[in-house]
């Protein structure tokens, strides 16, 4: 009946209403549907001014709304939720019909799904969409992963509305096959994690070390804003600091909680870090700092634990303490984006996905949670070398964490003296040191596991693995 419906979303709550604004803003005529039908009657009373929205009542209305090829929007819950979508829907379409799952699915979940439906003969895209409801509305990072049929059947769509990356290009590109979307957008949360720590941590050493108030501090991070350190999270940190409570005239920083919520994604960046073998431990540190926030019966039994007072700067040394600052922030930074991109390369050799991270980078530009100018950079990185093995081995970023080692050293030690908590510059540094080091403790290790275990090592002088009889004569013996 409505042959000129060019695509449907179920799941209207913000993040599926701003997308369905989003494609009726951009000219689509949007078919909408939601469990609860006062939801859907809602969406097009206050905003059908917007553009073409057909209002279904059923999954089967929904269905029969849309031109074929189909191409439908799930907006729903990870987890069970989104499985029990697919099942109302699936069986209503067509071999060539497409399904997009936007949510915050897990990869393995999104794997498992695309391979079904693929059996059937229906299109699966496991996207990431970032940008929060604003970016929703306005121009989120998309980042799609399922066959290059499927994408071709959403692209245009996609294409056009992403965000606008500072060269003029959609923030929307093919990442790879099955779940390889949505586990870019995954880490893109796991790093998110990260860099909010980092730059509370900058806060907290700069509130703790300086005796500043957040007003002045918000000044801080404008100024950091205008250079190499220009990101969204940056941006609106100074706007947060600078914002007053209405209700107690208080800085709004203080009246909050210090008990930070988490919804999983970025516990899954660093449960799927572990599977693979790879080290994120800025990213963990994160994870685990908003863990630690909100166990506030045991930070109780610890408020009484001793500790040094921390101390005041005066303004001189304050001024150079904020320049310190600024460079642990950046290298801990770019330590955070190379673990998170050592992560998706891992996971592309493991699961042949093929992702292209000059790529990923690309798409991160806009849009997302996640932006930041340097991000140009890393593009070109990648560009240059594809098989780079790490941001760090690109001169350039290699040139910058360099420098900033001594008074990112400087500011680690600072806050050791001041017992002011910085776990994730800490971890960060911790990770530089353990990449440029000739020799690790990890040989120890190795002798120990051999000892208690049998579980052999391998020499430096010849190849092949060995175990040495540590209850007799200490003979060593090839095992291979």
């Amino acid at each position: 009946m409505y042959s000129s419906t060019h695509i449907g979303v179920t799941g209207l709550a913000v993040m599926g209403r701003n997308l369905a604004r989003n494609l009726a803003l951009h000219g689509h005529t949007v078919a909408v549907h939601n469990r609860t039908p006062a939801r859907t009657r809602a969406l097009v009373s206050d905003f059908g001014h917007e553009g073409a929205f057909i209002a279904a009542e059923s999954p089967k209305e929904m269905v029969a709304a849309l031109q074929r090829p189909r191409r439908l929007i799930i907006m729903v819950q990870a987890g069970q939720p989104t499985d029990d979508v697919i099942a109302e829907f699936a069986p209503l379409l067509d071999p060539g019909d497409a399904i997009v799952d936007g949510g915050n699915a897990h990869f393995a979940d999104t794997r498992r799904r695309e391979a079904t439906l693929r059996e059937r003969g229906i299109h699966f895209l496991g996207t990431g969409i970032s940008g929060g409801e604003e970016g929703a509305l306005n121009g989120p990072s998309i980042m799609p992963g399922g066959s290059p049929q499927a994408y071709n059947l959403l692209a245009p769509i996609l294409t056009s509305i992403a965000a606008t990356t500072p060269d003029g290009t959609p923030a929307v590109a093919h990442l790879g096959p099955d779940g390889a979307g949505h586990f870019v957008k995954m880490v893109h949360n796991g790093i998110e994690y990260a860099d909010m720590q980092l730059i509370a941590e900058a806060y907290h050493l700069l509130r703790h070390s300086t005796g500043w108030d957040p007003t002045r501090i918000a000044e801080v991070f404008r100024q950091w804003n205008t250079g190499r350190l220009n990101s969204y999270l940056v941006e609106i940190t100074a706007e947060v600091l600078a914002h007053h409570d209405a209700r107690t005239g208080l800085a709004f920083v203080d009246v909050i909680a210090d008990a930070a919520e988490q919804k999983g994604t970025g516990r899954w960046t660093v449960q799927t870090a572990l599977d693979l073998g790879v080290p994120v431990s800025g990213i963990a540190e994160a994870v685990f700092a908003r863990s630690l926030s909100g166990h506030t019966a045991l930070r109780k039994t610890g408020a009484g634990l001793p500790g040094p007072s921390p101390t005041v700067l005066g303004d001189r040394d304050a001024a150079r303490f904020v320049e310190q600052v600024e460079q642990a922030l950046y290298a801990s930074k770019v330590i955070s984006y190379a673990q998170g991109l050592h992560q998706i390369k891992a996971a592309s050799d493991t699961y042949d996905w093929d992702v292209d991270l000059a790529t990923v980078a690309s798409v991160w530009r806009a849009g997302c949670i996640i932006r930041a100018s340097f991000l140009d950079r890393v593009r070109y990185a990648y560009t240059a070398d594809p098989a780079l093995p790490s941001l760090l081995s690109d001169p350039g970023f290699a040139h910058e964490v360099g420098s900033a080692q001594l008074p990112w050293r400087l500011v680690v030690s600072h806050a050791a003296r001041d017992g002011v908590p910085v776990p994730a510059f800490a971890a960060a540094l911790a990770h530089y040191d353990t990449l440029r080091s000739p020799r690790l403790p990890a040989a120890l290790t190795q002798a120990q596991r051999d000892y208690f275990g049998a579980h052999s090592y391998r020499r430096t002088d010849r190849s092949g693995s060995f175990h040495t009889r540590w209850d007799s004569d200490r003979a060593e013996e090839p095992t291979s």
